[in-house]
């Protein structure tokens, strides 16, 4: 099952309990018991801030190994367009596709140009359908996860598009079958990630049963060698030049930048996107068709997995789509027939995966929040996280449901130590004046 599987493990033998990584997590999946950080799987969204922030690096992204891809007879790199803002002004895209066959890979195919085909077929789906407003985009995992988790009632508000992801994927693997003569399951897919919850759309795709895609690696993985055979060809190739508005895809405002823009916005950061979500849910922005979600607040670029400063690449994504965003890679007019003909569709619903209740049973789950909310009015209230919990009311659940003691609270320990000492100091005074007055007896 989808909640069995995060795209993040920890390695207890690196963690050393720092908290870094129970401090930023936007909704509350990790505790720190024992100098040990665990994970709440029915919390985690797979966003990667604690991957960013481990000062162990015991945080682990759950991709894939080269390993994995011995199976198959034929290897497609996909990378991420987030791949080619990783590198020097002088590095085009082409040479990036270029140097990933030479590394390895039986080929490389481009997905910048399939995200121009999604942005057409995105708003070709906004101008014919009008409920519900307004849409959201379905493409970072980390969005769709947080909308699972916390606001299932939006679920409905995901455009069922395609990804590009998939699209080149499938795109890649029909040209390569029909070239070679090989079978799908003998042509692997392996998409370079700037994220690891990349891992989680492909070993469980919303809307569908299988994903196009059959393994991911991490761009910060694979960087040095890339790099490497780059620099020996100068970051030029005698490839095609990759083209299109989609190079921009991989940062905030790089979708709405292909649609009518007057009634779209771009939202970067979980904070603002949880702010609109609640907005959307209390009634609000019905004026508005779409919204372009990212968990990152620099969009893609800005990923647990990358290599380079979030704003120097963007800056090389603006660079890229004024060299060479100009002149389209698609036809607009194909583009709309296969619209038409379902080509970008995803029929399937998404399933709300909301986080464990209290207790299965109704009646007890109510009798636990009650003992929740009156253990928490004991506590300080100052969100310290001392006790292994990120916040007093997040400490006071895990007492209720027995995954910690309420002496975990330094304040609580501290109060009964006080408490303690004061009962001792009255029984050592007392057993004092005893044995100072049967001194005095002895005397006499």
């Amino acid at each position: 099952m989808q909640d069995d599987f995060r795209s993040i493990k920890i390695d207890r033998e690196k963690c050393q309990g720092r908290m870094a990584c129970m401090r930023i997590c936007p909704t509350q999946a990790i505790r720190v018991r024992g100098r040990k950080a665990s994970l709440l799987k029915d919390r985690c969204i797979d966003c990667g801030g604690c991957v960013r922030v481990c000062p162990n690096n015991a945080i682990v992204p759950m991709t894939s190994s080269f390993s994995d891809f011995s199976k198959f007879k034929y290897t497609i790199a996909l990378p991420s367009p987030v791949v080619y803002s990783q590198f020097g002004k002088d590095v085009t895209p082409a040479a990036v596709l270029n140097g990933l066959k030479k590394i390895g890979f039986n080929d490389a195919h481009d997905v910048a140009c399939a995200s121009e085909a999604v942005s057409i077929a995105i708003q070709e789906f906004l101008d014919t359908n009008v409920q519900p407003r307004p849409f959201i985009s379905p493409f970072c995992p980390v969005i769709v996860r947080l909308i699972q988790v916390r606001y299932p009632n939006l679920l409905e508000n995901l455009i069922p598009i395609e990804s590009p992801m998939e699209i080149a994927a499938r795109e890649a693997k029909n040209i390569k079958m029909k070239e070679l003569g090989l079978k799908e399951s003998e042509i692997g897919v392996i998409y370079l990630t700037p994220c690891p919850a990349k891992m989680v759309s492909i070993k469980f795709p919303p809307r569908k049963k299988h994903s196009f895609v059959d393994g991911t690696i991490s761009i910060s993985e694979i960087y040095p060698t890339l790099l490497h055979v780059i620099s020996q060809e100068d970051g030029k190739s005698d490839n095609e030049e990759v083209r299109g508005l989609g190079l921009g895809w991989t940062i905030l405002g790089g979708q709405v930048t292909s649609l009518k823009e007057q009634d779209c916005i771009a939202i970067g950061g979980l904070n603002d996107a949880i702010r609109i979500f609640e907005e959307i849910e209390n009634g609000k922005l019905k004026d508005v068709q779409y919204i372009e979600c990212h968990s990152c607040e620099t969009g893609c670029v800005g990923g647990s997995l990358t290599v380079e400063n979030s704003y120097i690449a963007r800056g090389r994504v603006l660079r890229m789509i004024e060299k060479f965003g100009g002149k389209s890679c698609q036809e607009r007019e194909k583009i709309k027939e296969l619209f038409q003909k379902n080509y970008f569709s995803l029929p399937g619903k998404i399933p709300a995966s909301p986080m464990h209740p209290l207790d299965t049973d109704v009646a007890m789950a109510i009798q636990k929040m009650h003992q929740r909310q009156r253990f928490y009015e004991t506590l300080p209230k100052i969100d310290c996280g001392a006790c292994g919990s990120p916040t007093c009311i997040t400490f006071a659940e895990d007492v209720i449901i027995g995954t910690a003691e309420a002496d975990d609270c330094i304040f609580i320990a501290m109060k009964k130590f006080e408490s303690l000492s004061g009962d001792l100091f009255e029984t050592v005074k007392k057993h004092s004046k005893n044995i100072r007055e049967n001194l005095k007896h002895d005397i006499k």
